[in-house]
């Protein structure tokens, strides 16, 4: 995976000591979110780089436990979930002190030289900072600092993450330029997509159950539902248009449910599989990015996106910065900032022929994009990071900038 670039900066090394310095068998993955929560960036990294390392997933600690634990399950070959079970009455101040005491039992069995630390959420610091693997990856996906019920201490943590971090990763165009001063070596990796996955939604695949009685148009959406989603856009779209069907696909979360609008044209049906979603899409009219614009918005690149694209759908979203900047400016997507963009562009949608030439354009878009193409670029720099690390003596302190 190496460049003819990464390689001639380092040729006083021998080969033996460039292929040694970027070896690694190990990925010890912490993550605020569940694996079976909702498939996106995490799964699909982990799930890829289980292909040539371990890769352990640490979630976030269940308190259900008689005495704490790590419980360990294999997802797939060389892929572990990792839940720390803890019981109920824990008190938060001990929580950490046993996180720590389990995770280094749990390393007993890993070589730390051949292990990479991989952090999705700043908050596993506080357990792991004591330890010193081969290199640290940031996936910086989200501003989690922006996002309902943020824990006061995760910016402070950040901070810590960004000095420690060997390489730093961030997940859409408004992350990365908002990052990019804070880091010596930060890449961008946006929302990227498993097309053949979602291209199946393009045939005629049987209506799922749940779904089957819902009158069209169907306008579709699958991600989380929560403090990010636009309710009252939603809600006066359909209170207009009774003949509209809102079909949400995810689960409910971080907000009351009771504050959702209760329509007979709106349709819950709960979180579905990410092998279900194609089943799904592929009856729907319209694909839905209907985010609100608050502080847990500012900075997010939705997956959906290029899924939806290569499921066929046209899109109407609400005008997020990565969605106008990437797909909007090109035509791909509809951007609607209220409820009359909204009806204009859905009117225009369902009346618009050429269904075919418009996915030929967005075709030709995506067809560089793929989490494989992903895996593999991250791939190579975290090497071309371990190699440039193992040619220094000593490391020099980094420092942060405002």
């Amino acid at each position: 995976m190496r460049t003819t670039k990464n390689l001639a900066g380092y040729m006083s090394m021998s080969i033996n000591n460039i292929v040694e310095a970027e070896h690694y068998d190990t990925i010890i993955c912490f993550s605020h979110l569940r694996w079976d929560f909702v498939y996106q960036r995490p799964q699909h990294l982990m799930s890829r780089f289980a292909w040539q390392s371990r890769v352990y997933y640490i979630e976030e600690p269940i308190f259900d436990g008689t005495e704490p634990e790590f419980r360990i399950s294999e997802k797939a070959e060389g892929l572990y979930i990792v839940v720390p079970h803890l019981a109920p009455t824990t008190e938060a101040v001990v929580v950490v002190a046993l996180l720590k005491k389990l995770l280094d039992t749990f390393m007993t069995r890993i070589t730390i030289q051949r292990t990479i630390f991989w952090y999705y959420t700043p908050m596993a610091l506080q357990f792991s900072s004591h330890l010193s693997p081969l290199a640290t990856v940031f996936d910086c996906m989200d501003e989690l600092s922006a996002f309902q019920f943020a824990p006061p201490e995760l910016l402070e943590l950040e901070t810590i993450l960004l000095l420690k971090a060997d390489i730093v990763f961030t997940g859409g165009i408004s992350l990365y330029q908002h990052k990019k001063s804070r880091h010596h070596n930060i890449h961008l990796f946006p929302s990227s997509i498993d097309q053949e996955h979602f291209r199946k939604a393009r045939n005629s695949i049987p209506d799922p159950e749940d779904q089957q009685a819902i009158p069209h148009p169907r306008f579709g959406f699958a991600g989380v539902i929560d403090e990010r989603f636009d309710i009252t856009l939603i809600d006066t779209v359909a209170d207009r248009h009774p003949d509209w069907h809102f079909v949400l696909l995810g689960p409910i979360v971080k907000i009351d449910p009771a504050i959702l609008p209760i329509r007979s044209n709106i349709h819950y049906l709960g979180p579905k599989r990410y092998e279900q979603l194609p089943a799904y899409m592929s009856s729907w009219d319209i694909g839905l990015i209907p985010f609100a614009d608050n502080p847990s918005t500012r900075f997010i690149s939705p997956t959906k996106t290029p899924e939806y694209l290569s499921a066929g759908l046209p899109i109407i979203s609400t005008p997020i910065k990565d969605v106008v900047q990437t797909y909007g400016i090109n035509g791909m997507v509809d951007i609607a900032a209220n409820a009359d963009e909204f009806e204009h562009y859905a009117k225009a949608i369902l009346k618009r022929p050429g269904k075919r030439e418009r996915m030929a354009v967005t075709d030709r878009f995506l067809a560089k994009t793929s989490w494989d193409t992903t895996y593999y670029d991250m791939q190579s720099l975290i090497a071309s990071t371990i190699i440039e690390r193992a040619t220094l003596h000593t490391k020099e302190p980094r420092s942060i900038q405002a």
